[in-house]
């Protein structure tokens, strides 16, 4: 009898489906060779993914298309140009901002130098239908390299942060990288220019936010000892604040690491990510604040050994953070995903998916839209492609 037993239950284990995949792939129309995946989520909520493909000739074209309820509508192009500068690190965006208003930026080549390079931006009013001619954002020297754009969407515009290489050229003993900021109106003009940061890391991302009280903008720092430390500005009433630290980590290196900070805020709270390096050992830290960017709480180291880092973050809801990361250094490294909460404690990661940490895999993307997270990455091949799953909130490990 026991052994009939036993039987009958190994038989219904074996008869049992199979549970459900935690993470969905996500249908999307990127063809092949596409890659430089951003996620854009407007001031009302709605989602769009942009991404570059190539359009034949020397011609790119950055496609977008918009998150409809469980899934990607139909792409459009919006801007298809030649020399546009391609790569990995510093990559175009289509933004949406308020009502059918969006925001695109793309990197074009403006001189014969590696890093020549200018940014152009257009904008549409019609939901994509018809687009501004290109203007640059910013002035100075057609030559240097101009980019790591970040920009949060505003009443009639858009604020947008960038790295600018001016300096570089008028100035090439001592001038240096800086940080500036403008607006861009929802026609397309750019206002004046801020500079906020006269000396920064020439080649990491740049973060931009919203908080109750004013913008706050992350940045790799550069100090004249070469440390590379995370630094915020913030802007209250009209005035841009000092560069201060969001945390001391004292790395030194005298080249730049091409893996920047990245921030999202709510309310009071900011929540920030970065990757640094402590005792020749890569980390990927996160700090919060919980008033607006005046202070921040003690860095918390988040992943699990071997990070590659290129992070990125949401909030959620009740006040929870979820990191994403790529966690390995190889082929087989994993886009890892855990929630943190304001106490600094975290949840057991996930993996989302395997993905390799070539530099073709670029930065994995995440965002927030209703009770679900959705990602985009390059699926690092060859050919690369774009793809895009879908995580339930509820099935992320607390």
């Amino acid at each position: 009898m026991r052994r009939l037993l036993v039987g009958v239950l190994l038989a219904c284990a074996a008869a049992a489906p199979a549970p459900a995949p935690v993470v969905s792939p996500v249908a999307l129309e990127a063809r092949t060779d596409s890659g430089e995946p951003v996620l854009s989520t407007s001031s009302d909520g709605r989602l769009v993914l942009s991404w570059m493909e190539p359009a034949g000739g020397n011609r790119h074209a950055l496609r977008w298309c918009r998150w409809q309820g469980e899934g990607w509508g139909p792409p459009s192009t919006a801007l298809a140009l030649d020399r546009l500068f391609v790569n990995w690190a510093d990559v175009p965006a289509v933004v949406p901002t308020q009502g059918d208003t969006l925001i695109a930026y793309v990197l074009r080549r403006t001189g014969s130098g590696p890093y020549d390079y200018a940014v152009l931006v257009s904008c549409s009013s019609d939901d994509g239908a018809h687009w501004t001619a290109p203007r640059p954002l910013h002035g100075g020297s057609k030559r240097g390299e101009h980019g790591f754009v970040s920009v949060v969407p505003a009443p009639g515009g858009a604020d947008v942060v960038w790295l600018d290489g001016r300096a570089m050229v008028t100035d090439p003993d001592e001038g240096a990288m800086a940080l500036r900021h403008a607006f861009v109106s929802a026609d397309g003009t750019v206002g004046a220019e801020t500079r906020l940061d006269a000396r920064t890391c020439e080649c990491c991302r740049t973060g931009l936010a919203r908080t109750r009280d004013g913008l706050v903008a992350v940045y790799r720092d550069r100090s004249e000892r070469e440390l590379r430390d995370v630094a915020a500005v913030r802007l209250l009433e009209g005035d841009w604040s000092d560069p201060s630290p969001v945390a001391h980590d004292g790395w030194r290196t005298p080249a730049c690491p091409v893996n920047g900070p990245v921030l999202v805020a709510a309310g009071d709270t900011l929540f920030v990510a970065w990757s640094t390096v402590v005792a020749d050992t890569p980390h990927v830290h996160a700090a919060w604040s919980l008033d607006g960017g005046r202070s921040y709480g003690p860095a918390l180291r988040l992943d699990e050994g071997a990070p590659t880092g290129r992070s990125c973050v949401v909030l959620l809801p009740g006040g929870e953070a979820v990191l994403a990361w790529i966690e390995g250094e190889r082929a087989d490294a994993r886009l890892r995903v855990r929630r943190v909460r304001p106490d600094g404690s975290a949840a057991e990661p996930l993996t989302v998916t395997t993905t390799g940490a070539a530099r073709r895999a670029g930065f994995p993307r995440m965002a927030r839209t209703g009770d679900a997270l959705v990602f985009a990455w390059t699926e690092a091949g060859p050919p690369t492609r774009v793809r895009s799953a879908r995580l339930p909130l509820a099935a992320l490990p607390r």
